[in-house]
């Protein structure tokens, strides 16, 4: 699977006003929070808003939609007030811990009749990390997304400028999305939201690490995100190369392909050529580019 969303803008599921512009923001995606956003004693109100709000969206629309559930007691709940709504993408689950969750999750929706909705679990734990491959493997799983600032705060970590300290994470869960066979994970959230400048060298780490996207927790973010995982004209244009080459190979008979310059072009450039290709695409169309 190729992942083609660059952009995941959280979007409180208690702020009418808020809601009410989140499609016009610019965002790939948005993820409505019900969650870290929503005080215990509003969530019943967030979440009747939540669902009233996206039975007014029209299903297959521009923008796509999850929704963040409750951990514990209230993600059943929640769950079944978002099953079979046609509007919504997927659910993202806070605080996954294990695989079971995930697996008791989609029993839940299949049980209410839900076939469609996609789920993406958030691994914000050292439980959850140490068992992303068993939760990246789990029915309806997408892709997974890590939500760093619990993690660092459950393991002690002081991350500094370069997130040295967050790497050995990140590898974890793009290694458990590539094995999973499900589309790469969506970057995590960062605080950066007024220095542009440090917020796209973060971003584009995040891109290097193998993460395509980034969730998102202020509008300002989007553009940087955007420029980021959008590939540029040469960057097509390279794609294009590699995959014609590797098609002309195929068509000698040659299983060796080489570019101009003497390098090995291999199953994962060409793979790597693909990504780029879809994303240019999808780019194109979310943007309205020719």
């Amino acid at each position: 699977m190729t992942a083609t969303t660059r952009s995941y803008l959280y979007v409180p599921g208690n702020a009418a006003d808020k809601l009410s512009k989140a499609v016009g923001r610019g965002a790939d995606a948005l993820i409505v929070d019900l969650e870290d956003a929503v005080p215990l004693q509003g969530k019943d109100a967030a979440r009747d808003a939540v669902v009233a709000w996206l039975a007014e969206q029209p299903a297959g629309g521009p923008v796509d939609l999850w929704v963040r559930v409750n951990s514990g007691p209230l993600r059943e709940t929640d769950v079944q007030a978002l099953a079979n709504i046609a509007s919504l993408t997927g659910i993202v689950l806070a605080k996954v811990e294990d695989g079971a969750e995930v697996v008791a999750i989609d029993a839940l929706l299949t049980s209410l009749g839900d076939s469609t909705t996609s789920v993406m679990p958030l691994l914000e734990t050292a439980a959850a990390v140490l068992d992303a491959r068993a939760i990246a493997a789990g029915p309806r799983v997408q892709q997974l997304q890590i939500g760093e600032v619990d993690l660092a705060g459950e393991l002690g970590l002081l991350p500094g400028d370069d997130e040295a300290e967050l790497a050995p994470f990140r590898a974890l869960v793009v290694l458990a999305s590539t094995a999973a066979g499900i589309d790469p994970p969506v970057g995590p959230v960062s605080r950066i939201t007024k220095d542009t400048d440090a917020f796209e060298v973060s971003t584009r780490r995040v891109q290097r690490q193998g993460f395509v996207g980034r969730a998102c927790i202020h509008p300002a973010q989007l553009p940087v995100v955007h420029a980021v995982f959008t590939p540029t004209a040469d960057d097509v244009a390279e794609a294009e190369a590699v995959i014609a080459m590797v098609a002309a190979a195929e068509a000698r008979g040659t299983g060796v392909v080489l570019d101009e310059d003497g390098r090995l072009v291999d199953p994962a450039v060409l793979h790597s050529a693909r990504r780029t290709l879809a994303l240019a695409e999808s780019a194109a169309g979310r943007d309205g580019t020719p």
